[in-house]
């Protein structure tokens, strides 16, 4: 007999719907509250490293993954300028095994339907529009109140929900995401058919501007400048923001610069970092996700580690037969180490940038987090 049969999860990103399909594929009864209307997700493109594709095979996913975005191994640097000379093409960690590729990309949005129909096909039910008020608990369960006034009592409540989490709120923990210094302008375009892996180039007019193809079609490029408010702008006014901030850098840009456009789905998000640094649990809730830790992307480790999370704590809570405070110490001690330290380097290569650190051993510290992670949650 398993610890848990009901289960509430607060929110339907990749933490929320991997801890579903999981728990759900165990016989565990799963309701997901998603406070947004539908499966509408933020965002153009989204890089996965080898470590995340070995979870989504584990999630069931991967061949619908695989199938969705573009994979490759390598990864590529430039100078900026008019001619983006190729400086080097780096063979890229395969943390996930040989048996994945390094990294892949893809439209994000793809991946939150591709992860919440699994969860709805092994049963997990996916509440739209609802999200968890409030809550109380006793040794036995937790006792859930719904935006709509409805309630419900489950065994364990999972707090998914997010950077800026509800149920971290009212399990009273204090740490909340601070700013890095950094802000991303984010945009969907087509392809250049020389791209077929990402690119990075430091340094000239922003700190990093990059792309990362997400199908044989599109792709997703980036640019990283220091954080500002950039809020007021219209979806027009950011298309120009982006477009002249672009000119720096030439190769595949001067393509992705005549691209941008009404249908880019141009967006602006500052970096962020944090990490709760003691139990992420307060008796039978706890956060997990962007809830518990976050980190820039600057190992595009965010999402791998939201589902490393969802798997571990899936495994715990079926594999046991009571909640208690082994369970817990075993979850901790298996998650708070490895994302502290993915949150940590993440920064550290953000600051090296912010602070024109000349003699940085980027190639260590990427080497030691692609060790690290390449060994399974």
């Amino acid at each position: 007999m398993t610890a848990v049969s009901r289960v509430a999860i607060v929110g339907s990103g990749v933490a929320g719907t991997a801890a579903a399909i999981l728990l759900a594929e165990g016989g565990v009864h799963v309701d997901v509250f998603e406070q947004k209307p539908d499966l509408s997700t933020l965002g153009s493109g989204i890089t996965l490293q080898g470590n995340a594709l070995r979870v989504f095979d584990r999630l069931g996913v991967w061949e619908r993954v695989k199938e969705a975005g573009y994979t490759f191994d390598v990864l590529g640097l430039r100078a900026p300028g008019p001619d983006a000379q190729v400086i080097a093409q780096i063979p890229d960690a395969p943390t996930g095994g040989p048996e994945y590729p390094a990294t892949l990309g893809m439209y994000r949005p793809d991946l939150a339907r591709i992860l919440a129909d699994r969860a709805t096909e092994l049963g997990a039910r996916i509440h739209y529009g609802t999200t968890v008020t409030s809550f109380t608990q006793d040794p036995d369960g937790v006792d859930v109140t719904l935006s709509d006034g409805s309630t419900g009592r489950y065994d364990v409540l999972i707090g998914a929900d997010g950077l800026h989490s509800s149920i971290r709120k009212q399990l009273g923990i204090e740490t909340e995401p601070q700013r890095t210094g950094m802000g991303i302008w984010r945009a969907f375009v087509p392809r250049p058919a020389e791209v077929t892996h990402t690119d990075l180039y430091y340094g000239g007019g922003v700190y990093i501007a990059g792309y990362c193809p997400t199908s044989d079609d599109m792709m997703y490029a980036y640019l990283v400048e220091p954080a500002q408010d950039r809020h007021l702008l219209s979806p027009e006014e950011g298309v120009e923001v982006m477009k002249e901030l672009s000119r720096s850098y030439g190769g595949p840009w001067n393509e992705i610069r005549e691209s941008l456009g009404e249908a880019s789905r141009v967006n602006y998000t500052w970096f962020t970092k944090h990490v709760v640094p003691d139990a992420w649990n307060r008796g039978r809730v706890v956060i997990i996700g962007d809830a518990a830790h976050s980190c820039p992307p600057t190992i595009a480790q965010g999402a791998a580690q939201a589902a490393e999370d969802a798997l571990v704590l899936s495994e715990l809570l079926l594999s046991r037969d009571a909640i208690d405070q082994s369970l817990w110490d075993a979850f901790h001690a298996r998650r708070l180490p490895r994302a502290t330290q993915v949150v940590e380097a993440s920064v550290q290569l953000g600051q090296w940038q912010i602070d024109h650190e000349q003699d940085a051993d980027v190639p260590g510290l990427v080497r030691r987090i692609a060790m690290l992670v390449s060994e399974p949650a």
